[in-house]
Formats: C-alpha cells, structure tokens, sequence
C-alpha cells in the first residue's frame, strides 16, 4: 500500500506536464524515519533481502549499492545530506562521486570542515568506505568504484521497472516475485520498504528539480514534539522566553493536538480559523536540550543521534468551524512539507546548535520560522490552498482535505471488495474435503477450542 503510493506520486512527478502540488494521506518525516528504521539491520540484508544479489542493468546488487542508496537525498543548496554524524560518510562518497579523486585536504573544505578532530572523523570513514569497497585510494587519493557511479541510476531503474509490473501491466507471473540468479524469489518485508524508501527519495528529488510542493498530512496524530522538544530547546537556549518549567509543561494536555485543539477552543475570539502554527524542522524530533545544560550545545533523543535537517518542515493547521458555535471547530491536522532552498533559506530563519557526537562538536542548523512575523510565502500559500479544499456538507469530512477524504473512502472499498475475496477463497479451502487432514493440524489448538466454543454459543 505504501509503496503503491509513493510510486504514484513519483509516476506523476515525473510527467512533463504533472501536477504542481502533490498531496499525501501521511507525514513524510514520519514515514522517512520508520523506513530507514525498517531497513537499518545491515546483517539481514543478505539473508533475508530479495533485493541483495537482483541483476539490475547487468550488475548484481550488493550491500554497498543498498546502503548508499538508503541516505541518497542530494540537495547542494540545502547541504543535504549534511555533513555530520552517520551521514558523514555518505556525504563524503556522493562529493567523490560527482567531484571525482579527491584528497582528504580538498574533500573537507567541500564539506565545510576545518576543525582537526571533524577532519580525523572524515578520514577514518574513508579508510572504512576503502575496506568496504566503496573507494580506491592511490597514494592518498581518494575515488569512487566505477560500479558505484551508476548506483542510483540502477536503483531508478529498479524501481521504474518493479512498479511498472505491479502497478501498470498485466504481468504473466504473480508481480510479488523476482527473478534472481534463475529462481523465482517472493519480495519479503524488507524488500518493499527498501523499494518504499528508494521511491520516496527519487520523489523527494523530482520535487526539488521541477519545484513541486510536496505535502503530508496527518488526521490523528499523537505526536509530541512541540512540546516535549522545540519548546525545552528554545527555551533553554534563550531563543524564546517562557515561564513554564518542563514540570509544568508536562502536566497540559499530552498530545500537540490536544494542547493546540484546547488553545484554540478557549482563545477562539483572538485566533480565527483558518490558522496554522509557525513552521519547524522535522529534525527536531529528535533533538532534545543538551544532557550537560550547555548553552547552544543541543543533543539526539535516540543514541544520541539527529535525524538530517533541512529536509522537512512541519506545522499544524485547523481549518473548520461551525457558522453557530465559533467554538465548536475541527480538528488540528499535523502538516509536514519537503523544505525549498529559495524560500526557506533565509537568515530569519535559520539556528545553529553544536552537537558532541563521536568524538567532535559537529554543527545542526536546523530551519524553523521562530515568530509569525517572518515571510513565508509557502505557508501562505498551503493553507490558503488546504482551506479551499474542505467542506462541511459532509460530518466526517469537517475540516479535513476533501481529495484526501473521497481518495481514503475509494482505497477503503477495494480493501474491503479484495479482503471478501481472500475470505471466501480460505472458507473454500478450509471446508475442501481433500485438504481436511492438512487443514485441521495447521490450526492451533485454541484457534479450533475458539470455533468450537463459538459455533456452540451459537446453536442456544
């Protein structure tokens, strides 16, 4: 399901004359981090992985091509992938890859470092990308394989293909299973979310190229990094100015939904819909104030690790209320948008912080727009268009995204029309008098306790 639309979007992306706005039922951030978590054990790539060993344009695929592919979101003017934690070493094969040999001395000034224990970090990931076999080095040169020059070609091409028989075709062989090395293989979980991944970052890069607005958006959401991140940063870094102690601050309501959704109830009078929140960094999520207490200094929620900045900025809007009850307003949606450098870039809106990881203070300059009095033109633009699109003829539809709505109830009825399919066919099966014995021990003892139980609460 995931995959099918992320490849749609991407289908429509690349159209010469596509849509200008591309609209999905979910937050990209989100979905960014659970696919890069679903495909960070490297030691199954080999085992339990159909997409190890495929033939793609000739070449096998390895686990060098999978791992470079997994952080390939190449943005210059956004310093994406950034050059610091984990994806240092990604950073440094895709500056090798498009400046060809380079030498530690003229790879860190393209990475913009010039600190001795940063630069001690950037050499050791090149002796382990060497032992790897990422990069040759000649005499303190360092250069790409050439197999891996054509690596994100190949994965375009891997996706284009796959989606293409799924989604676009009739095929001859069930779409779920591939050829590799003569034998027929099923697509496991993990191939499908490294698919997922390598669609979403070839969308994210066709989005950025032909300047496509890119959106997510959550109905319900549980999420809580407003409160529980951006604010304690802020706040200790003296970046904004509250009274409130992180105590207080978790006693309001749990959920950034349920604080804003009250906010806004009790404040209707000073906030009209519709309204939407100043725009932050997605990384955020997983920045939290520094463990020491020190000034400008920032630290990873999760092994102390933070997710690339600069990718995506998020927000929350309401669109709706009632014409007789001012109070009585919709739902807070969770909106996230893939950042632009020409609009988002601006001095107003950027913050540095320095983060201790590995050995070395590395910089995070995240975007976030710290007061409403900042130009935002994107923003502007999304809620004037989201308000556009909502409706209140409709009960459930009271202010959500009405092509997301009729899009959701459409998936939901094929759902429904393929799940009496499978149903109907496993009855067949399971009452099928050739298959009785294999049937009856292939259950569990409380799967057959549990029909039996029903089938006599239901004779009385």
């Amino acid at each position: 399901m995931t995959f099918s639309e992320f490849y749609l979007a991407y289908r429509l992306a690349r159209e010469e004359n596509g849509p200008r706005i591309l609209l999905l039922d979910r937050s990209l951030a989100t979905m960014l981090a659970s696919l890069i978590y679903d495909t960070s054990r490297r030691k199954l790539w080999t085992t339990n992985g159909t997409l190890f060993g495929l033939d793609v344009d000739g070449i096998p695929l390895d686990v060098n091509d999978l791992a470079y592919a997994r952080h390939r979101l190449d943005n210059p003017l956004l310093d994406l992938p950034p050059a610091r934690g984990d994806y240092l070493r990604y950073r440094c094969l895709l500056e090798i890859e498009k400046s060809g040999p380079l030498t530690l001395a003229a790879l860190c000034p393209k990475l913009g470092i010039k600190e001795d224990d940063r630069q001690k970090r950037v050499q050791r990931f090149l002796e382990k990308s060497v032992k790897e076999g990422f990069l040759e080095e000649t005499v303190g040169t360092f250069s790409l394989k050439d197999r891996y020059r054509k690596t994100w070609p190949r994965i375009r091409s891997l996706v284009e293909t796959l989606g293409h028989r799924m989604f676009e075709e009739q095929p001859k062989q069930n779409p779920l299973r591939v050829m590799k090395k003569g034998d027929l293989h099923w697509l496991t979980t993990q191939g499908l979310a490294f698919l997922t991944l390598f669609t979403l970052n070839l969308l994210v890069e066709e989005c950025w190229k032909k300047r496509i607005l890119l959106l997510g958006l959550t109905k319900d959401t549980a999420a809580r990094d407003l409160k529980n991140h951006v604010l304690p940063v802020m706040v200790s870094n003296d970046l904004w100015k509250s009274e409130l102690s992180q105590e207080q601050l978790s006693r309001i309501p749990n959920t950034d939904r349920m604080l804003l959704q009250t906010l806004s109830v009790f404040n209707h009078e000073s906030i009209p819909v519709p309204w939407s929140l100043i725009e932050y960094d997605s990384a955020f999520l997983m920045i939290v104030p520094d463990f020491q207490k020190r000034k400008g200094y920032v630290g990873g929620a999760i092994r102390n690790k933070i997710t690339p900045e600069r990718l995506f900025l998020k927000s929350y809007i309401q669109l709706s209320q009632t014409a007789y009850d001012p109070q009585l307003r919709s739902n807070v949606l969770l909106l996230d948008r893939l950042a632009y450098p020409e609009f988002d870039l601006k001095p107003e809106s950027r913050i540095g912080f320095a983060h201790s990881y590995g050995s070395a203070d590395e910089p995070v300059r995240p975007i976030i727009f710290q007061t409403n009095k900042i130009a935002n033109p994107i923003q502007e633009l999304v809620i004037q268009t989201l308000s556009s699109m909502t409706g209140n003829s409709i009960p459930e539809l009271f202010g959500h995204n009405k092509p997301l709505f009729i899009a959701d109830k459409v998936a939901k009825w094929h759902n429904e029309e393929m799940r009496k399919i499978i149903d109907t066919t496993g009855k067949w099966l399971m009452n099928s008098p050739k298959l009785r014995h294999f049937v009856f021990y292939m259950s569990t003892f409380r799967e057959r306790r549990s029909e039996i139980e029903s089938a006599r609460r239901e004779s009385f």
